[in-house]
């Protein structure tokens, strides 16, 4: 299978091919228009903030070329906020595949208050669409996140930090996690798995 995953200035590509490998696939890492085009899935992955990958994005033309892609496309962590309309972190306009916006978690009070950025693993309920079939509600996942996309009508996964928000995003061929399903175990192997089934 031809997988392309996105080049850009954010982090956590190597472990995103390393998941890969894992499940019996390679991918090419690249920022070339014709083969992310060509490519019969697509990976956005991203840890980073959101303008300056933004601009990186703009200045090599590739945010007119991922809203262009007809191919499954899937969004991880700041990859899915930037799939979103607009981000909060340092007030960008983002893709607006998704017609969400990303908001900053407000911490609750330090007394026992949860802490932002949120770390670790937590739940995803409420799951729909072939991205988690045969995926358990409530698995855990692993996360790494301070913004979070609001729950919408493209919301297909569901996680309570501060408040309920979306960990999974889906229009159209676009899907999106906040979670990372390349740190997630078994049930982020299987969510990989299925985005290349879909």
């Amino acid at each position: 299978m031809n997988i392309a995953i996105i080049k850009y200035n954010a982090g956590n590509i190597r472990s995103v091919l390393y998941a890969l490998e894992r499940i019996g696939h390679t991918a090419i890492v690249t920022d070339n228009a014709a083969e992310i085009r060509n490519a019969e899935k697509v990976i956005f992955p991203g840890v980073g903030e959101a303008s300056t990958a933004m601009n990186y994005l703009r200045q090599r033309e590739l945010d007119k070329l991922i809203c262009s892609l007809t191919q499954p496309v899937l969004g991880i962590c700041l990859g899915m906020q930037l799939m979103c309309k607009y981000s909060e972190e340092n007030d960008t306009n983002c893709l607006g595949i998704f017609d969400e916006d990303v908001k900053k978690f407000a911490p609750k009070s330090s007394r026992g208050g949860l802490k932002v950025p949120q770390i670790g693993w937590n739940c995803i309920y409420d799951l729909q669409t072939g991205l988690f079939k045969n995926v358990e509600e409530n698995s855990y996942c692993y996360f790494v996140h301070g913004y979070y996309a609001s729950a919408g009508e493209h919301t297909i996964a569901t996680t309570n930090y501060v408040q309920p928000y979306s960990s999974g995003l889906q229009k159209d061929n676009f899907y999106g996690v906040q979670f990372h399903p390349e740190k997630s175990a078994a049930a982020g192997e299987k969510i990989l798995s299925n985005f290349l089934k879909l």
